[in-house]
């Protein structure tokens, strides 16, 4: 029996229902990276930081538990020993996550209109327009 072991991943919106992983792109294919040194994970999450990338939260999980998750959604993972050379994160990163920053979604729900928080089509005005692009303005 395989003993599972705690590696450290890259969490963005930790613990909350809009929780997602970080995963880098490799080819056509999504790598989940999981590291075996806190220190290590917590260096990739600064440079992504420095990246202008979300901050993520660096937090211990099973290994399996990863694993399992990867082949359900099609990812690959990767382990990063301890000691290893600096895993740094590439230079392009994806344009559009499947999460949302908790704080985007906060102020998409303080600044629409409640019928407007549906998927209805309906046409904004150009004040309300004005006013939501200066709201998440505001955010960067």
């Amino acid at each position: 029996m395989i003993t599972p072991m705690r590696v450290f991943v890259l969490l963005f919106n930790a613990r909350t229902e809009n929780e997602g992983i970080h995963s880098i792109r490799v080819g056509d294919r999504n790598k989940v990276l999981m590291f075996e040194s806190e220190d290590d994970a917590t260096r990739f999450a600064l440079m992504l930081e420095a990246q202008d990338f979300p901050t993520p939260t660096v937090e211990a999980i099973d290994s399996e538990e990863v694993k399992e998750f990867c082949q359900g959604v099609g990812y690959d993972w990767e382990i990063v020993p301890n000691e290893s050379a600096l895993a740094i994160p590439p230079e392009n990163n994806v344009e559009e996550t499947d999460w949302k920053l908790d704080s985007e979604k906060d102020v998409a729900e303080e600044i629409l209109p409640p019928n407007q928080k549906s998927e209805e089509k309906s046409e904004l005005s150009d004040s309300e327009l004005d006013s939501i692009r200066r709201k998440l303005e505001g955010l960067m």
